[in-house]
């Protein structure tokens, strides 16, 4: 549609506003769609328990969304995030139950994963998609190492009553996904960080070419990737009660990356919001928990995943142009 004047001087680009705004239309969409096959779908209940389950896929999403604006993938993520519910438990036996320390151990693997992977990416040029399939891989094979392939119970009760427990009457994993929601957010808008991470996506050359170590950024958003997974895993298996490198996170990766791109992110890098991938995590949730209260089979699910994807994908390459916002060093 072609731009329309208002007052005489100024004009809306309908194309661009649709194109930037897709993830919230087609949220909204499912919205109306939900509420109207069923009456359970707008109870407490209901809301609650799908926000407690898009938790973990929120914290990796946000993650992904970073890896991506520099023009990386990271695969690996849903590994990771078995992998981390398989040393929770395996931690928590071996230290007596010693929440802080499993905490911390595991996030810190992590971290070195990431820092790993990063390094291969950023400082020895190999392909993302080649280098986080490996780490993927990897990952997964350590999960059950550690594990013996068999899932170990998780007896804390810190740990899940953190699961399971509320504080004014919200979830305390969907306070977590707030603060990390917001907290990304404000690196993205208003951080030198997050300032950079956009404009290597964009330019790396032009970035490098301005004095700007960008292979610490790059390696910076792998490790925050791997740390988002690793959380993911650890309120995943808080949830089942059990740490599992079959049960947990399975296609956590390719959940984490439709989330993105139904978004509004360019898999080229440099464009991308927090807010439009939380709108896409928020999509996703919504097919598979309105299909589940209509007891529709998961295989359906998927197939209505994919075709959302696909569409989106081309409302917004009906846009005009490549519109990297905030992109610039």
């Amino acid at each position: 549609m072609d731009n329309t004047t208002i007052n005489g001087n100024k004009k809306i680009d309908w194309a661009s506003l649709l194109k930037n705004n897709i993830a919230l239309i087609v949220m909204l969409i499912l919205l109306i769609v939900s509420s109207t096959l069923s009456d359970v779908f707008f109870t407490s209940r209901n809301i609650f328990n799908l926000l407690r389950q898009l938790t973990p896929p929120t914290l990796v999403a946000m993650g992904m969304l970073f890896v991506i604006l520099t023009g990386g993938i990271d695969l690996s993520v849903g590994s990771i995030a078995a992998m981390s519910s398989v040393f929770t438990s395996h931690f928590l036996v071996r230290y007596n139950n010693n929440l802080a320390v499993t905490v911390f151990l595991v996030l810190l693997i992590a971290a070195a994963f990431g820092a790993f992977t990063g390094y291969l990416v950023a400082r020895r040029r190999l392909a993302p998609f080649v280098v986080t399939l490996a780490g993927m891989t990897i990952a997964s094979g350590v999960a059950f190492i550690v594990s013996r392939g068999f899932p170990v119970r998780i007896t804390n009760e810190r740990l899940i009553n953190f699961a399971v427990g509320n504080f004014a009457g919200v979830p305390y994993v969907v306070w977590l996904a707030i603060i990390v929601v917001v907290f990304f957010g404000i690196v993205q808008r208003f951080t030198v960080f997050g300032r950079f991470v956009q404009a290597i996506g964009s330019n790396e050359t032009a970035v490098m070419l301005s004095g700007i170590n960008a292979g610490f950024y790059k390696i910076s958003v792998y490790v925050i990737s791997a740390v988002m997974s690793a959380t993911g895993g650890i309120v995943y298996a808080s949830r089942v009660g059990l740490g599992s490198p079959a049960l947990v996170a399975q296609a956590m990766e390719l959940d984490a990356i439709a989330a993105v791109v139904i978004g509004g992110a360019n898999l080229a890098g440099g464009r991308g919001t927090v807010i439009n991938t939380l709108m896409g995590v928020l999509v996703l949730g919504m097919i598979g928990n309105i299909m589940r209260l209509l007891n529709v089979p998961d295989y359906p699910q998927q197939v209505l995943k994919g075709v959302i994807i696909i569409i989106a994908v081309l409302l917004q390459a009906g846009g005009k142009g490549r519109d990297i916002s905030s992109s610039t060093v």
